[in-house]
């Protein structure tokens, strides 16, 4: 039986409070965050079916998650609720040094995600399994999870795609590169920023960057380099792509946009370069408005853009 899913993502989801330019910054915008969260919402806003693996707290943080997913069309059977942890939340503050973020996620549900609570008949069923590396930073049970998602995914058939999306406030370095250098090697599509990486291999340009990539054991490396467009390699070939022009107002998020655009063009039959291409235009438009998932655009507003920035 082919797979009912094209993605399945696994990770923390978290509701967000985004700083806007109003009442000089006093104004905090609700909305939702968590990088997997957001890459699969993404990714169904660009016509992928998808669903989502996480735990949330048995409040009403975690009840405005579920309603989210279920407007955005995400299937939440791999869902379960915790009335004894809460669902996380996180602020984001704005300056001209760029986004900082502010986390009261320690001890959530999605935290305490073991591999015995994970949905193995929803990880068979798909052809794409997203994982990151704040997936496995939230607690040592949900590293031990991701790590048998991967290995669960893997054997049914499905590719795994991995940002290792480095947060140094939720493990230190040396212990984030051993987990991140660990999963690599089982991932078919790496997707790490500029920035992350850099920490992680001690090198500068992004030739040398994708180049300790694939000797790290990645098949397929897509650098982002934020604002400069990304890199494609396949360890034969590398590509260029370039960005995307566009007046950026938020970029939390941008990442994550990308991450699902890639994957549900991937899954759409295209090829990496072009789904490279397409996904930068969406993330690109992602950082017009406040927040990491109001601003996700949609299938239709990436296609219009597309053709007006070919067209020019």
């Amino acid at each position: 039986m082919p797979p009912i899913f094209d993605i399945v993502a696994l990770g923390e989801a978290m509701v967000e409070f985004n700083q806007t330019g109003r009442d000089g910054g006093r104004s905090y915008l609700q909305g939702f965050g968590g990088d997997t969260s957001n890459a699969v919402i993404a990714a169904a806003r660009q016509g992928a079916r998808c669903a989502y693996v996480t735990r949330l707290g048995n409040d009403d943080f975690g009840r405005m998650c579920l309603d989210l997913w279920r407007r955005e069309g995400i299937d939440t059977s791999g869902v379960a609720l915790d009335s004894s942890a809460h669902t996380g939340v996180y602020f984001v503050r704005h300056s001209n040094a760029g986004h900082a973020f502010s986390y009261l996620r320690a001890g959530s549900a999605a935290s305490r995600m073991r591999p015995s609570d994970l949905p193995l008949g929803l990880l068979r069923s798909t052809r794409y399994l997203h994982v990151s590396g704040i997936s496995q930073a939230i607690g040592a049970s949900a590293t031990d999870a991701v790590s048998t998602a991967i290995e669960i995914a893997a054997k049914a058939g499905a590719r795994v795609a991995y940002d290792p999306n480095l947060r140094l406030k939720l493990l230190p370095l040396e212990r984030a590169r051993e987990v991140i250098l660990a999963t690599i090697p089982y991932c078919d599509h790496f997707l790490p920023s500029l920035d992350d990486v850099r920490l992680l291999s001690g090198r500068n340009a992004p030739a040398d960057i994708v180049a300790w990539c694939h000797h790290m054991g990645a098949r397929q490396v897509v650098l982002k380099l934020g604002s400069q467009g990304c890199v494609v390699s396949d360890g034969a070939q590398l590509s260029f792509v370039p960005p995307f022009p566009v007046t950026a107002v938020d970029a939390t998020g941008a990442g994550d946009c990308f991450d699902g655009a890639f994957l549900a063009r991937l899954a759409a039959g295209k090829d990496p370069v072009s789904a490279a291409r397409w996904a930068g235009v969406a993330a690109a438009l992602a950082t017009k408005g406040y927040g990491a998932v109001e601003p996700l655009p949609t299938l239709e507003a990436v296609r219009d853009a597309m053709g007006d920035w070919e067209a020019g």
